[in-house]
C-alpha cells in the first residue's frame, strides 16, 4: 500500500502564511502526478494545484499567484506554499499521488486524510 500523510495545516489571520507538506510512504516504484485538493464545508471537493515528476505545475484561477507547489522527489514528498491567505481558503486540505507500487501495476491514485486550515477575517 501506498500512505499519504499531510501536515502543516492550522489556524491563521487572513494575510497570512501557511506550509503544508504531504509524505507518501510504504511501497512505491514510482510516483507521477502528486496534488493538492481542498473542500470546504458544504462544497465539492476542487483540485487546488498538481505537478508533474518533471515539476510543470498548474494551479486553480483562485490560487494563482498566491500559492506554489513543489516536491521533492527523491524524498517523496510533495509541498504547498500558501501566502496571503483569504477566509475563503478555509478548508480541508489533502494531498494525492498517481503510484505504482511495482513495475507492473498501473496507475492508481492515493488519498491522504487531509489537514485542516481555517482562515479568520
Amino acid at each position: 500500500q501506498v500512505q499519504l500523510v499531510e501536515s502543516g495545516g492550522g489556524l491563521v489571520q487572513a494575510g497570512g502564511s501557511l506550509r503544508l507538506s504531504c509524505a507518501a510512504s510504504g511501497s512505491i516504484f514510482s510516483i507521477n502526478a502528486m496534488d493538492w485538493y481542498r473542500q470546504a464545508p458544504g462544497r465539492q471537493g476542487v483540485l487546488v494545484a498538481t505537478i508533474t515528476s518533471g515539476g510543470s505545475a498548474n494551479y486553480a484561477d483562485s490560487v494563482k499567484g498566491r500559492f506554489t507547489i513543489s516536491r521533492d522527489n527523491a524524498k517523496n514528498m510533495v509541498y504547498l506554499q500558501m501566502n496571503s491567505l483569504k477566509p475563503e481558503d478555509t478548508a480541508v486540505y489533502s494531498c494525492t499521488a498517481e503510484a505504482k507500487r511495482t513495475r507492473w501495476d498501473s496507475l492508481t491514485r492515493y488519498w491522504g486524510q487531509g489537514t485542516q486550515v481555517t482562515v479568520s477575517s
